[in-house]
């Protein structure tokens, strides 16, 4: 079976992955949009998390072959264990969105507890849409699906949503070749971490459909440059010195397409519309914890709840109708001016919106901050003539510094047509506050214009 794919081209399907892609599960993913509600800023951004799941797994094939092309690792190719692991990543990286909620991240908030999905931690939390992806892939009517492969290439169900969590109990099943290396830390951030199949597809992919360029990249010299790193017995994802500059741009694409596409101040407001909803709704749309009963929400299905509804934020979501944009702040210089006015609207009680959307270059900072989970650097390949070693990536470039500060946009939207001329006013001069704060930076013409 083949696929016609805009961005990567023909993507072949074999014979025993196909009652994957066909089970109703994966084909709700038909009807799931990659950018949600951002298709009325991006007319074109109508592309599916289906399409982005068989360009995942496309990415993830041209990576894995790459890195296994070297003389040593072809002799492993023909073992069963090696096309164990590789069958096992290839579907991970192609169900790594199967549990992906309607319409966005937004409608996370409807989701039940752990607990009622069936899956018990010491702690209790918020089900997630990772979560749903692991319960679909180990225990549903889905996982039938998998049965041909696991047959043929003896893939198991609990490794391919290992690869996924990032959490492994079984070490040996992703350990093969010379010294029996363990593999498990390598494939795993090819499925999620700074320079994962996941994100070199979802930039080309929303850049061609938004009908932007932030996100192109250099992905063939990117590929060609990546090698495994072997330390103490286990692999890491390395990339060659050379290629640096290459990783510099993705990053960098990657940061644009959050400021300029993800963070779009309409797309922002809309997904705030979609909380305000889920929020006062009462329950006319929740997330189901039965697994075969969450196969029939997609957006389609959230959208028929929303038009039959009579809350105020259903309409306005489906009317595209958010408010005016009155403040925006870049900067925490311009915060104390936000939590004035935001709080002038509170006390007069007047309909507002408030979004917040911040972005780091890198998610390294963060792991810096919070020890809660090991995040696994990308290693850099340093060339020496009788060897080679490996130094973090955050070594090799000076990008990290640069911009080691969250980028934090923060809006209001009010629509001042339905306040008092004297609110109106008092909420004007709040927001003249923020001219006189940068009047000290321009020049006498410039403020008379």
């Amino acid at each position: 079976m083949e696929v016609r794919d805009p961005v990567h081209g023909p993507i072949q399907i074999l014979n025993e992955e196909i009652p994957i892609i066909e089970h109703p599960f994966f084909q709700r993913l038909r009807k799931v949009k990659q950018l949600g509600l951002s298709e009325y800023i991006f007319p074109g951004a109508t592309h599916t998390r289906y399409l982005h799941s068989l360009g995942v797994m496309r990415v993830g094939m041209r990576v894995f072959d790459r890195l296994f092309a070297t003389n040593t690792a072809k002799a492993a190719t023909a073992t069963k264990g090696f096309q164990r692991i590789r069958e096992t990543f290839k579907l991970a990286a192609l169900l790594h969105d199967l549990g992906h909620a309607p319409l966005s991240h937004s409608t996370e908030i409807a989701m039940p507890m752990l607990s009622k999905l069936g899956i018990h931690l010491l702690k209790d939390r918020q089900a997630t849409h990772e979560d749903y992806t692991i319960k679909a892939i180990t225990d549903s009517s889905f996982s039938d699906s998998l049965e041909k492969v696991q047959k043929k290439f003896g893939v198991h169900r609990s490794a391919i949503a290992a690869l996924i969590s990032g959490t492994n109990s079984d070490p040996s099943y992703f350990s093969f070749g010379k010294g029996n290396i363990d593999y498990f830390p390598l494939l795993h951030q090819l499925i999620s971490s700074e320079m994962d199949c996941d994100r070199m597809d979802y930039l080309l992919r929303d850049s061609y459909f938004c009908g932007v360029s932030y996100g192109n990249f250099e992905i063939d010299w990117i590929i060609d440059n990546l090698d495994p790193c072997i330390i103490d017995g286990r692999a890491y994802l390395g990339i060659g010195e050379r290629a640096v500059s290459s990783f510099d741009d993705f990053l960098l694409a990657r940061y644009h397409m959050f400021l300029m596409v993800y963070f779009h101040y309409r797309s922002v407001c809309l997904e705030q519309l979609l909380f305000k909803y889920l929020d006062s709704c009462n329950q006319e749309y929740a997330i189901p914890a039965n697994i075969e009963e969450y196969q029939k929400h997609d957006d389609y299905f959230l959208i028929d709840i929303l038009k039959k509804s009579k809350n105020i934020y259903a309409d306005k979501i489906l009317k595209n109708n958010i408010p005016p944009k009155i403040f925006e702040s870049f900067g925490h210089d311009e915060l104390g001016i936000l939590k004035k006015l935001e709080h002038y609207l509170k006390q007069q009680e007047i309909d507002y919106i408030r979004s917040s959307s911040q972005g780091r270059l890198s998610k390294y900072y963060r792991s810096q901050e919070s020890r809660a989970t090991e995040v696994l650097k990308l290693k850099v390949i340093k060339f020496l003539p009788k060897s080679k070693i490996y130094i973090d990536i955050d070594r090799a470039t000076d990008l990290f510094s640069k911009f080691s500060e969250t980028h934090r946009i923060e809006r209001i939207h009010c629509d001042l047509r339905k306040v008092s001329p004297f609110d109106k006013k008092q909420i004007m001069n709040m927001i003249d506050e923020k001219k006189a704060l940068y009047s000290k930076y321009t020049t006498p013409s410039q403020r008379r214009r």
